[in-house]
Formats: structure tokens, C-alpha cells, sequence
């Protein structure tokens, strides 16, 4: 499998390699995974040809980079280099059966109590939630057949490039947030060509970072909960393989292992295909403006919200998948200053 990094230097600026661990072979004339893309587009060729043809033998140790002990650091691993705000980030939930548990358990006695009912007793089971409803809509016709249309997912919007993040880089709980929780995932990347059309160029790890106390007390709370930072890389894999693949989680607080857990991921393990998740993201003409980049989440199959962990300011998030390369890692950082009221003054 190909995986690309981009990184960055004081002086040397911007640069894509590819890695061949323990290093990185840098490619030559080109500075961004985008515009490597653009460039396989408009020549009509594999991306898998181009990187070969720009290979250099300049090398790099990427033990040190990874680390953060070298002047060169990483970047995310996919973005918009010329315009951050024309990276599309959003993402899908209830494709994962476990990840609709939790919010089956997160929403059904909150909405009880909200209506003034009693909770049902422990054996017995209570409704099932519109969460619950929409992921068996997806089991139930999430997998057409290869050209078919199935029904569509559960969508939101993320924000921007510019909340995009990089491996060693923190990820912000802002001081109006009740709270910030991992969710380990992986998201495609793609690019919109000049005649409208979608390209996939691979799939990265992610960290979809949420809010899940603030989507816990009244779930349409959903759209902004999730308006927060994100993290991938720090490898995007251009050719990988999400049939069936299995991670771990683990939250570190002061310098040892908190709390861990395995996953799964992959078309597999998921109610809704890749196909499917892109045919209803991109159905949508200004999801398919010319120049454009995207980045789209699918899903997450735990979190330790869900064991009842509250991350706090310090704490390293890392995620880890089979054939993804390096861990994604990130710290923790809580904005805990006073809100101030925004004023918005009239023209």
C-alpha cells in the first residue's frame, strides 16, 4: 500500500513523501497531496503512476519527525493548500452497530425524563430512538448492489479545513463546549475536478473530535456538537484495504495508559457501503463544485465517552489502525476562561 505524509520545514516549506519506514522518500515538484491529485486528473493517469514518476532519493528519518524532534513537522494529512476554507469536513454516525447502542442508551432515558415519564424498569427494553431507527434503515438498505442506490445515511457538517489538525498537534474543547471526546475513524479524501466530478485519492485515520455531553442532553444538539477540531494522518493510504480492519484506543493521562479499547471498522462491519455513503454525499450539486476538497468521516465503532470517561486537559488521545500506518496522537487542551458575550453591532 502507498502511504503519503505532507510536512512542512521553516525554510524549506512544504513537501509530500512517501513511507518507506524507517524513512520518507520526499517527491520531487510537488507540495501538497491536492494539487499531486489535481495533477493525476488533468493528465489522466493513476496516482499511482505520478508518485512513482516524481520519487526522489532524498530521504528523511521519520522516527525524529514523528516524534516531533526535527525541524521538519508534520502536516494533516490531506487539506486545501491554497484556500483551507474550500476543504469540505463532514462526516456520517449510525454506520457502526455499537456506536448506535451508545446513542440508543444516550438518548432513550434522556428523552424520558424530558417528557416527564418514568424510566421503564432495567429488563425491559425502551423504544427505540430515531438514532436506533435510522441505523436498522441502514442495515436494512445501506448495501445496495454495486450501481444501485440505497438509503441515505445520517449526514453532518464538521466545519472547514481550518479546523483540520495535525499528529502531536492538541485538539481544543472550547470554553462554551460542554465537553470533547475522541472518536477513532477513518475519512476519505477527495477532490472535485474542473467537470464536476468526484475523485477519491485514498483514506486516512482520523479523530473526529465531538462534543457528546452537549448531543446527550437533547439530540438535536447532533449539528453543534460536532462543530469542533478534528486530527488525521498521519498517513493517507492511497490504495487501502476497508473490507475488515481492527484498531485500538487508548487515552494516556500523565504519562500512562488510562483507558483502552479495540475497534473495528470497514465496509464489513458497517451498515452502509463506501459506495453508497459517497453517492449520497456527492447527489449534491455544491458538493461538487470544481477546485473543491473533501473530507468525509465513516463512522465510529467506540469511544470512551460511551465507558463514561471524561478526557481532561493533558490527556493523549491515540489511535491506531491495521494497515494505516503510525498512530494518530494527540493531546488535550481545555479552554476552562469565562465565555464573553459576542456582540454583533448592526452596519
Amino acid at each position: 500500500m502507498i502511504r503519503l505524509i505532507q510536512l512542512i520545514h521553516p525554510q524549506h516549506g512544504r513537501r509530500i513523501a512517501v513511507v518507506d519506514e524507517p524513512r520518507l522518500r520526499l517527491l520531487n515538484e510537488t507540495t501538497s497531496i491536492f494539487s499531486l491529485a489535481q495533477l493525476a486528473v488533468a493528465e489522466k493517469i493513476s496516482l499511482e503512476k505520478i508518485i512513482s514518476s516524481r520519487l526522489s532519493s532524498e530521504a528523511l528519518d521519520y522516527d525524529s519527525i514523528y516524534a516531533g524532534d526535527s525541524e521538519w513537522r508534520l502536516l494533516p494529512a490531506f487539506d486545501h493548500p491554497d484556500e483551507p476554507p474550500r476543504c469540505l469536513v463532514t462526516g456520517t454516525g449510525l454506520t457502526h452497530k455499537k456506536s448506535a447502542e451508545n446513542r440508543q442508551a444516550m438518548h432513550a432515558n434522556t428523552s424520558a425524563l424530558q417528557a416527564g415519564e418514568e424510566l421503564p424498569p432495567k429488563k425491559k427494553e425502551p423504544a427505540l430512538t430515531d438514532s436506533m431507527k435510522m441505523y436498522q434503515w441502514g442495515v436494512a438498505g445501506g448495501r445496495p448492489a454495486e450501481g444501485e442506490i440505497g438509503v441515505a445515511p445520517e449526514w453532518f457538517y464538521k466545519g472547514n479545513g481550518t479546523i483540520l489538525r495535525a499528529h502531536n498537534e492538541p485538539l481544543e474543547v472550547p470554553n462554551f463546549a460542554d465537553d470533547g471526546g475522541e472518536e477513532a475513524e477513518v475519512a476519505g479524501a477527495y477532490i472535485v475536478g474542473a467537470e464536476g466530478n468526484p475523485r477519491r485519492i485514498g483514506l486516512v485515520l482520523g479523530n473526529e473530535f465531538s462534543d457528546h455531553v452537549m448531543e446527550k442532553k437533547n439530540y438535536l444538539w447532533l449539528a453543534p456538537s460536532k462543530l469542533r477540531t478534528c486530527s488525521i494522518g498521519p498517513e493517507l493510504v492511497v490504495d487501502a484495504d476497508f473490507h475488515d480492519v481492527h484498531g485500538t484506543i487508548k487515552i494516556e493521562r500523565a504519562g500512562k495508559i488510562f483507558w483502552t479499547q479495540s475497534f473495528r471498522t470497514g465496509e464489513k462491519n458497517m451498515s452502509h457501503t463506501v459506495a453508497n455513503l459517497e453517492h449520497h454525499h456527492f447527489k449534491y450539486p455544491e458538493h461538487r463544485r470544481p477546485g473543491d476538497a473533501h473530507l468525509y468521516f465513516f463512522g465510529a465503532d467506540a469511544f470512551s465517552f460511551g465507558a463514561g470517561i471524561i478526557l481532561r486537559d493533558g490527556d493523549v488521545t491515540e489511535i491506531e489502525l491495521s494497515g494505516f500506518g503510525r498512530p494518530l496522537r494527540n493531546p488535550i487542551r481545555i479552554d476552562s476562561s469565562p465565555q464573553k458575550f459576542l456582540s454583533v453591532p448592526q452596519l
